[in-house]
């Protein structure tokens, strides 16, 4: 299940190579008004493979977002709020269209600092270029509406950007994560203060270094720095209008709470726990792989992870040592590696977290596979954990209520109907749900009844930048992707015209 071994010298050897590779032509740092900026205290970006620094970088604090934020309005009330949607639209192509002729540089820093198997590191900065082209393309397909109002009266609605927005996005899809913010709010003539993740912010800086002279100096500004200060800063500062934010439940609170006082929007993108529900006639080939690569993608640090499969008794034993074997299928080893189809988690601190609710997991229910890390000296440097399968999981249990952010799946079972949408929907989280059966009119009953802003059937994925992305209770609100992120970047304003008789 494990294999770290490569052609060109020690993995330690071919990561610090990469690290030269990857940094040496670039100077990371805050991206402020078109250009680096360089105060605060530094801090080194750790390879989760091997436990080593890729690159220090300068951090921002609350004085940086400020400067951030005045620059912000600058731009905007000198060229880029006056600018046609066409003109807009046009800067987001070309900015994707430069990010594109760098996709496997992107990719690369995207691997060192996630961990994430180059695969899918590349599949994610393919991702993220689709959905800035789906805002350039979606920005000039907008309409105000006319409303009948009276013959004497012409009543008609516009659209109008926020002006200054704040966006904070977590360090599990570093860049993919920052298109479905800045996407839509450049789209809607906003300009941006984007906090990255202190973990995984190289390739999110490295893109925004790629839209200069793109965008008018202070458009899109990218401020790395701590939570408890640039995070907080952002949420409190007096001239973000609108504030969007990806993380976990806890402090998407916090966020909340500090826009509140300032009477300032938001949009939250939060925890899960997300159920899949086996139905009898499912297609155990399709929804095995579907649960499989629903919690193991991306090592499970995925917020719409399909951790808690619920299977129907009549087909639970079988699925049950298919899973088994698929999970023990993963190959662990370097990300680097196209063989690889699993990578370390990020930090040590979540591969801390993960362990101890391995562990609560082995008192509480029956591991079926994994709850270790993998016997392999070479990959004993790195964040690495095995996929994990626990069973006679319920949901009173730890690890069947709390979102572990790992590869760790639970498998319980239900008798009947109602008991299986009674067990999916008893959680605090609403991000997403999965379907697996063949019957058309079972796909649409059970979408209906499950309590979650996304629904997948027999499959996990895609995400497409065409439909919104986010949840229900727990899981935050407004939504990613989509028109309806574009509508959450503006404010509506309705004009009343009040018409005379006409008179020759």
């Amino acid at each position: 299940m494990s294999d770290a071994h490569t052609d060109d010298g020690t993995l330690i050897e071919r990561h610090r190579a990469k690290h030269d590779e990857a940094t040496s032509d670039i100077a990371f740092g805050a991206w402020i008004d078109g250009e680096r900026h360089t105060a605060g205290a530094e801090r080194s970006v750790e390879d989760p493979v091997i436990g080593r620094p890729i690159v220090d970088i300068p951090l921002s604090d609350s004085a940086g977002v400020d400067t951030a934020v005045d620059a912000a309005w600058t731009a905007f009330d000198r060229e880029w709020e006056s600018m046609t949607v066409r003109e807009r639209s046009a800067r987001l192509f070309e900015w994707a269209e430069v990010l594109d002729d760098h996709t496997e540089e992107l990719t690369l820093l995207e691997c060192l600092d996630c961990g994430k198997p180059i695969s899918q590191a590349r599949g994610e900065v393919e991702g993220a270029i689709d959905t800035l082209e789906f805002y350039a393309s979606a920005c000039r397909a907008q309409r105000g509406s006319e409303i009948p109002g009276g013959e004497d009266l012409h009543l008609y609605t516009t659209q109008e950007p926020y002006g200054v927005v704040g966006q904070i996005v977590p360090w599990n899809y570093p860049l993919w994560a920052a298109a479905w913010k800045l996407g839509p709010a450049l789209a809607a003539g906003n300009a941006c203060v984007l906090k990255p993740a202190n973990d995984t912010p190289l390739s999110t800086i490295r893109a925004a270094q790629l839209s200069a002279g793109i965008f008018p100096d202070g458009v899109l500004n990218v401020v790395p720095g701590s939570g408890s200060e640039v995070g907080q800063a952002i949420a409190e500062h007096d001239d973000v209008r609108k504030v969007s934010f990806t993380g976990s439940t806890n402090v998407g609170s916090g966020v909340m709470r500090a826009a509140a006082d300032r009477v300032a929007p938001v949009t939250l993108e939060l925890g899960g726990k997300s159920p899949f529900v086996v139905f009898p006639d499912a297609d155990l080939d399709k929804v095995v792989e579907a649960v499989a690569d629903g919690i193991f993608y991306s090592t499970g640090e995925i917020c719409d992870a399909f951790s808690r499969a619920i299977v129907h008794e009549s087909v639970a034993e079988e699925f049950t040592d298919r899973f088994v074997e698929q999970a023990e299928s993963y190959v662990l080893g370097d990300p680097l590696s196209e063989e690889t189809t699993m990578g370390p988690l990020t930090s040590g601190s979540q591969f801390e977290t993960v362990m101890e609710y391995i562990e609560t997991g082995k008192a509480e229910a029956e591991l079926l596979t994994g709850g270790g890390t993998p016997d392999d000296a070479d990959l004993s440097d790195g964040w690495y954990v095995e996929p994990t399968v626990f069973g006679g999981v319920s949901n009173e249990m730890t690890i069947g209520s709390e979102e572990i952010f790992g590869p760790v799946q639970t498998i319980q079972t239900f008798e009947d109907y109602d008991e299986a949408i009674e067990l999916a929907n008893d959680t605090q989280y609403g991000l997403a749900a999965g379907i697996g059966t063949e019957r058309t009119s079972l796909v649409h009953q059970t979408a209906d009844d499950l309590d979650a802003g996304l629904v997948y059937v027999n499959e996990y994925g895609p995400i497409l930048p065409d439909a919104p992305y986010g949840g229900f209770k727990r899981s935050g609100f407004g939504k990613d992707l989509g028109l309806e992120a574009l509508e959450h970047y503006q404010r509506t304003k309705s004009v009343y015209v009040n018409l005379d008789d006409p008179e020759l």
